[in-house]
């Protein structure tokens, strides 16, 4: 719980963070959907090389990074488990009726190694844009959509909400299991039935804490002029820059790139 980095924001100067939010966000969405596109582990070195080189510019620990992956890896654990197992192919091991097969070998690491692409990219994001940043960015990105009705506000404004409090959750979480299995609370014996079932008396004060939180956030709004549907004024408006166009021209050009080749060479 500790280790979780989805929502966390670290405010450095780098060039990555004075990026628009807009470049930010329409990056990572269009190299979240080209990885799909990959279909040999020679293409994923460039894919791995571009994370390394933002966490690098972005000056954000790599050990920090990956220390994130945890909370996830049991997803990831699940996933590797029914590639490895449910593929078809030549047998190189067979462990009672299950087997598993070269394609499924292979099927698995490319898996894996794509949804830990996907995770640290999608936590680069969050590193680099502060929760404000990330509203102004998906607002602008959205607003065409509001002369047809779309609340692109609204939106923008969940989403942020939504990110900022994952690790605000997380902490309340953590502060609870700590006050049970000081009071004599037992998370850790027995099968993974009972381990699920002792979770309940953590879920419910959790869910009451959040249901208070979301109150007092809504009232707060409400005392600061916050209407839904109407239009807000900025502080700080933001403005796509030389930087940013050519930034994302070379981002839109590198997954362009990695789309053709997938089905043209």
């Amino acid at each position: 719980m500790n280790k979780i980095s989805i929502g966390q924001y670290l405010p450095f100067n780098t060039f990555i963070h004075r990026l628009d939010p807009r470049v930010k966000i329409i990056g990572i969405f269009a190299y979240i959907i080209t990885i799909f596109f990959v279909d040999d582990f020679i293409t994923f070195i460039p894919f791995a090389l571009l994370v390394f080189v933002m966490l690098y510019v972005a000056k954000i620990p790599i050990k920090s990074v990956f220390k994130s992956l945890r909370p996830l890896l049991f997803i990831i654990i699940i996933t590797a488990i029914i590639n490895l197992f449910t593929t078809p192919g030549n047998t190189i091991l067979s462990i009672g009726s299950l087997s598993i097969s070269d394609e499924g070998l292979y099927k698995t690491l490319f898996t894996v190694l794509r949804l830990v692409l996907i995770i640290v990219s999608t936590s680069v994001l969050t590193y680099t844009t502060s929760p404000m940043e990330l509203t102004d960015g998906l607002e602008k990105i959205f607003s065409p959509l509001k002369k047809f009705g779309f609340p692109a506000g609204e939106l923008a404004m969940m989403i942020s909400i939504s990110l900022r409090f994952i690790p605000t959750l997380f902490d309340e979480a953590n502060k609870i299991k700590m006050a049970q299995m000081a009071r004599g609370a037992d998370f850790e014996s027995g099968n993974i039935f009972n381990r699920a079932v002792a979770m309940v008396p953590l879920l419910v004060p959790l869910f009451i804490n959040s249901f208070k939180r979301s109150d007092e956030l809504a009232t707060a709004m409400e005392a600061r002029l916050y209407r839904i549907g109407e239009e807000r004024t900025k502080l700080n408006e933001i403005f796509m820059e030389k930087k940013d166009y050519l930034t994302l021209f070379i981002f839109i050009g590198f997954c362009v790139l990695v789309i053709t080749k997938h089905y043209l060479w």
